[in-house]
């Protein structure tokens, strides 16, 4: 599963999050206190998560705050927030990628700011992981928006690999609030312990993913990562004091916490 790409000391990193996952008249997260210590945000498309009044005031605030953004296309699947697997077909992926990155960047346009790069939500990103044709389709959509879109996805995601091979940047991301199977996977969030529920583990996780390029999994191994940027979920019901703890800490181990250029 894993890149050719050798893990080193990172001197700098890129902290993002999922934001703008509301609608209507439900809000969900804590994405203006996030906006004090990430660097990146993924805007939810309207699919998953989102509509475009949410979208519109996402993008307001990611801009006034200087965080770079980043569409966060999802599965059409609200009940299930973009979390279930579906039975897509690499042209509906295709479709529906290119539809709402194209709705997020009029809204991005809209506001005079420039739309930096593109994450899948849920269980696309874990299906674009997994499938060359769905991480195929998927960075195609990209391409042909704007072939200057940076691509995140997991270390080792075939997404990464479709990015490259299409020429676009990849980004490797590594995950601060989720723990680590042997194989490099997430552990599912059916099973017990998907989920880091301390800010000092997290902390731990994400030093260790920098500055070791590794990180430990549920069965105690230690499995190489690249960490060029390290998520939190925003709809987690930590996500701020875990974003305030590793950001400081990053800090303060020298590690400069800035967006991508």
């Amino acid at each position: 599963m894993m890149l050719n790409v050798e893990a080193s000391f990172q001197s700098k990193i890129d902290l993002n999050c999922d934001f703008g996952e509301g609608y209507g008249s439900y809000s969900f997260g804590q994405d203006e206190e996030l906006l004090q210590y990430v660097t990146s945000v993924n805007i939810a498309c309207g699919f998953h998560a989102g509509d475009p009044k949410g979208m519109r005031l996402a993008v307001a605030s990611a801009a006034a705050a200087g965080a770079a953004i980043g569409a966060h296309p999802g599965l059409p699947d609200r009940l299930g927030f973009g979390r279930r697997e579906m039975a897509v077909d690499p042209g509906d992926v295709y479709d529906d990628t290119l539809y709402q990155i194209g709705a997020l960047g009029a809204f991005v346009r809209a506001a005079g700011a420039e739309l930096r790069h593109v994450k899948p939500h849920g269980a696309l990103y874990h299906m674009a992981g997994r499938s060359e044709a769905i991480a195929d389709a998927i960075i195609r959509a990209a391409k042909a928006y704007d072939p200057q879109l940076r691509i995140y996805g997991q270390y080792g995601s075939l997404l990464l690999s479709a990015a490259q091979m299409h020429g676009l940047q990849a980004v490797s991301e590594v995950f601060a609030d989720r723990t680590y199977m042997a194989d490099g996977t997430l552990t599912p969030r059916t099973l017990p312990g998907a989920m880091i529920e301390s800010r000092a583990s997290a902390l731990d996780q994400a030093l260790r993913m920098v500055t070791q390029g590794a990180v430990l999994t549920t069965g105690g191994e230690v499995t190489a990562v690249q960490a060029d940027t390290i998520c939190l979920h925003g709809d987690g019901p930590h996500a701020a004091a875990f974003a305030a703890a590793i950001h400081h800490g990053l800090t303060a181990a020298g590690i400069r916490v800035e967006r991508p250029e």
